[in-house]
């Protein structure tokens, strides 16, 4: 029977069964005691006689009272024991503190549902805030890399890139542990495997045994204890082309972004590859979408380009955002202002994709500038005019964390996109105070 296997070996649950059972039997004694009746007969009367004897009649109720209390107390602590045992392999990392973890795992599935798009290292910081208010999230990556670890393994196995994946699934996993340092250790010797983390090798050999990326990403979830899920935008082997101003076609995500040349446009070679569906029913479902932040046409327009994934944001009941980039990108959008971003999205998917656009309103520090513009990126600027002839909704607000890099703080990014999905603050406040510094 199903129920025996919790009486296994080495679970530490039968102990502690018997201490709830003393426990109830000693309540039930003292409820005994109390009345003068007798239980168990050989037991009740010897007892019946110490109180009887030692505190005479009258307190007889009242030590049967204590003997009842005494029973409770043993009942409260092998229950409380039990309860941790239990939640402790349900819920990992709970300890002695599965009261609170509980009532966390329980709040978070009343949080909206949420479907952030994107991908690289904009999508993952995102990923970070949101899980702090809703397990009902869903990251839709893009499967265009072509570079590094995961470019090398694209070639050598014809499998999707597991990087920006495997980012996303260490973002949403429920607590920072060394399995998620794991994952993100990237070998520096070995030949073949210099290069390549630990997270990626692993997506690649469950990929081979599973059969594709999306069943691979759903076992990892499970051993990340993953808050939401991440869905790659297809199964199909697509390839990112870029149409520069010059005319010339630059195919490859890593050659689009090296190239000196202006992009014009981008598109997938094959145009006609098929969306994941469980993308499309998270979508439809959604109460907000979140496109960005990240590489304008590396990490956001890519996901758009496949067919069914604009057509089910527009007839998504969801308000969608556009959270814009902090900083212009070398190679991809320099020179551009925050309305410029907006107009490629919507002359790529045409309009009525974006409700709302979020964008950065907090100076840089002349120190930081001065490095990003020493690699050629500037602040995007806000020409706030011209989100007005587009008809979109333009929301400006301090997001920058600027530490070593100017990049979207996730406390603040989160809280701005709360106040207009729910717009109640005060259940954030919490959290914010933690990452102080971080339709």
């Amino acid at each position: 029977m199903i129920f025996l296997r919790w009486l296994y070996p080495g679970l530490g649950f039968k102990r502690w069964i018997l201490v709830i059972m003393f426990g109830l039997f000693c309540a039930a004694e003292g409820l005994a005691v109390a009345q003068g009746s007798e239980l168990i007969s050989l037991l009740e009367r010897p007892v019946l006689n110490l109180f009887l004897g030692y505190t005479g009649e009258p307190l007889r109720i009242l030590s049967g009272a204590f003997i009842v209390l005494v029973g409770i107390l043993i009942m409260g602590l092998g229950f409380s024991r039990l309860m941790r045992n239990v939640l402790t392999g349900l819920v990992p990392g709970a300890g002695s503190h599965w009261g609170e973890k509980l009532l966390l795992q329980y709040n978070l599935k009343k949080g909206p549902s949420i479907v952030a798009i994107g991908g690289g290292t904009g999508l993952s910081t995102l990923l970070r805030g949101l899980k702090e208010v809703t397990s009902n999230i869903t990251a839709i990556v893009t499967v265009t890399d072509d570079g590094g670890s995961s470019g090398r393994l694209r070639g050598d196995l014809g499998m999707l890139p597991p990087g920006d994946i495997r980012n996303c699934l260490v973002a949403l996993a429920d607590r920072e542990s060394a399995l998620e340092r794991l994952f993100n250790y990237r070998f520096s010797q070995g030949g073949e495997l210099a290069g390549h983390s630990l997270g990626n090798l692993l997506l690649a050999g469950l990929t081979q045994e599973t059969g594709n990326l999306a069943l691979a990403v759903q076992e990892v979830s499970k051993i990340l204890a993953v808050r939401g899920q991440v869905l790659p935008v297809t199964l199909d082997n697509v390839v990112l082309a870029g149409e520069m101003h010059d005319g010339r076609i630059v195919k490859g995500e890593t050659n689009i972004v090296s190239d000196p040349g202006r992009i014009k446009r981008v598109y997938l070679e094959p145009a006609h590859c098929t969306p994941l569906q469980e993308a499309i029913d998270a979508i439809l479902a959604a109460d907000a979408i979140i496109l960005g932040p990240g590489s304008l046409y590396t990490s956001v327009i890519p996901n758009l380009l496949v067919p069914g994934i604009t057509e089910a944001i527009r007839n998504s009941k969801a308000k969608t955002f556009y959270i814009c980039n902090i900083m212009t990108q070398p190679g991809e959008t320099d020179g551009y202002t925050a309305s410029r971003h907006l107009k490629a999205i919507i002359k790529h998917c045409g309009p009525g994709v974006i409700d709302k656009v979020i964008v950065n309103n907090e100076n840089i520090s002349p120190k930081l500038k001065e490095k990003y513009q020493a690699q050629g990126a500037k602040p995007v600027k806000l020409d706030e005019n011209n989100f007005r002839k587009l008809g979109v909704e333009v929301i400006q607000y301090p997001l920058c964390a600027q530490h070593d890099l100017a990049r979207h703080d996730p406390g603040k990014t989160l809280r701005v996109l709360m106040e207009e999905i729910q717009g109640h603050t005060a259940y954030l406040f919490g959290y914010a105070k933690r990452t102080s510094g971080d339709k």
